[in-house]
């Protein structure tokens, strides 16, 4: 199976949004590919995505600053057929001006976290076959969207300066089905799965037609300790050779 990038000519499909921050509790504002409808309809009409809407709605009126602007980008710039990697996170980055939409991934112009900085680095340390498909510019991550990875955090909102301040309330349970849906994909995908948190969500995953691959979260506590240190473990390289293969 090849892992080719998209054409690039028909835009990003939604904006990372003017306001960098969310502006409502309002799904059909939150565009996703036609791909993902029934997954997003199924969970916005069930008690879990309404209970969530209602917590987000009142954080927003509590005057809370919450990003991103649009929690489901995702989805919008990566169908579900071209999915070929999923890259999981936990939650969106609580600075401003950080969070857009697509885990690890921070706007053109915003300083690379130390997180995404190691993801960087660890590419270049693996050499020009990884980079051939995981190209680096900036720090956004946008070309890789494009391109059928997936950058999924399990939770996404978060409020201004306070990490894991919106897990638990009912993100989980749709960013749950979207993994299954990949899961149940007729073509084989690549997961990669950082930290114990990431890793969490591995017995969802058929891995007997998908690959999973497991090390350290890359931030900057964690990305050189055992067990599987992220630096160095070879993660982009071996999703190209595997990919190039099925």
């Amino acid at each position: 199976m090849q892992f080719s990038l998209l054409s690039e000519s028909a835009g990003d499909g939604v904006t990372a949004g003017a306001s960098g921050q969310l502006t409502s509790a309002d799904p059909p504002q939150w565009p996703v590919d036609a791909s993902w409808s029934g997954v997003k309809e199924a969970f916005f009409s069930s008690v879990a995505g309404q209970q969530l809407l209602a917590f987000l709605k009142a954080r927003l009126e509590a005057g809370a600053v919450v990003f991103p602007p649009q929690p489901l980008r995702m989805l919008a710039l990566t169908p579900l057929p071209e999915v070929r990697v999923v890259i999981l996170g936990q939650d969106p980055y609580h600075g401003r001006g950080q969070a857009e939409g697509l885990a690890f991934s921070v706007a053109q112009g915003v300083a690379i976290p130390p997180s995404l900085r190691n993801i960087f680095k660890e590419l270049a340390r693996e050499g020009a076959a990884a980079q051939a498909l995981f190209p680096v510019t900036t720090g956004s991550l946008l070309p890789w969207a494009k391109q059928g990875v997936l950058l999924l955090n399990t939770c996404l909102t978060v409020e201004e300066g306070l990490p894991a301040s919106h897990a638990r309330q009912g993100w989980e349970v749709l960013t749950d089905c979207v993994i299954r849906a990949v899961s149940a994909s007729a073509h084989p995908v690549v997961f990669m799965l950082w930290g114990a948190h990431a890793q969490s969500k591995r017995p969802l995953i058929d891995e007997g037609r998908h690959l999973v691959l497991m090390a350290n979260h890359p931030s900057p506590l964690s990305a050189s300790r055992p067990p599987v240190p992220f630096v160095g473990c070879g993660h982009f390289s071996q999703a190209a050779h595997w990919l190039r293969v099925c």
